[in-house]
């Protein structure tokens, strides 16, 4: 997935609402960024912080900048725009770039299924079982190396969970497919603590053959893309 324009340098200022920040961009002029990212992103929010945005010409927009990229030390990133993982990894499917999920002709995003959920992607192929994946950004880490799932609490993630996990038992195929997106994580982990409840559930929908899958992004300014497979904890 490649930006649409090229990505600014700028530091933060403070991130606030969840979804605003204010940043300071290199001419010193200073600005409001769309955040996309509805997490408390612990590490990648501090005010000082350097960040890549993307700038947007688009006059239906509000706001003229999207915050991307955070930088981490060691020369490291991080992408703070949860939306990205689905763009990665629909890129990666349609080039066959996941194996355990090649070979389905049909890749459907957005549909419904269970009782008020849709999943990130429906892949179908004659002969073959639909396969059910949902994707997760990953962007926490508070152990050198080790990224983990959730950031917060996630009655949501845990209600994917339970969904998947009635898919798995009715004979279906369920995947649960964590997309690390920072670069200094090789092993990936849930936040057990931070989150009882999706701990157990994944647990759980495990037990009844939830397949859990995880990737790390290969991320620079100009694009972000699908890269190596992480040991799914």
């Amino acid at each position: 997935m490649r930006f649409q324009t090229p990505l600014l340098r700028a530091v933060l200022i403070r991130r606030y609402k969840r979804f605003l920040a204010d940043i300071r961009l290199e001419d010193g002029s200073e600005a409001v960024a769309h955040c996309a990212n509805p997490g408390k992103m612990t590490g990648l929010a501090d005010p000082g912080t350097r960040i890549w945005v993307e700038r947007n010409d688009d006059p239906r927009k509000k706001l003229r900048y999207a915050w991307r990229l955070a930088e981490l030390s060691g020369g490291h990133l991080a992408c703070v725009d949860t939306a990205a993982a689905n763009r990665v990894i629909r890129q990666a499917l349609e080039a066959g770039d996941i194996p355990q999920l090649t070979g389905y002709g049909a890749i459907r995003p957005e549909q419904r299924y269970g009782e008020k959920s849709r999943i990130d992607f429906l892949l179908e192929e004659p002969g073959r079982k639909d396969a059910y994946v949902e994707v997760k950004s990953v962007t926490l880490s508070r152990e050198t190396g080790l990224a983990e799932f959730p950031d917060t609490r996630t009655e949501r993630g845990t209600r994917h969970l339970q969904e998947l996990a009635g898919i798995a038992r009715q004979g279906g195929r369920a995947v649960l497919l964590y997309l690390v997106q920072r670069s200094d994580c090789d092993r990936i982990t849930v936040a057990a603590d931070i989150d009882p409840a999706y701990a157990a559930a994944l647990i759980d929908a495990r037990a009844a053959g939830l397949e859990v899958l995880a990737h790390r992004a290969d991320l620079t300014p100009e694009r972000i893309t699908i890269g190596p497979p992480l040991p799914a904890g």
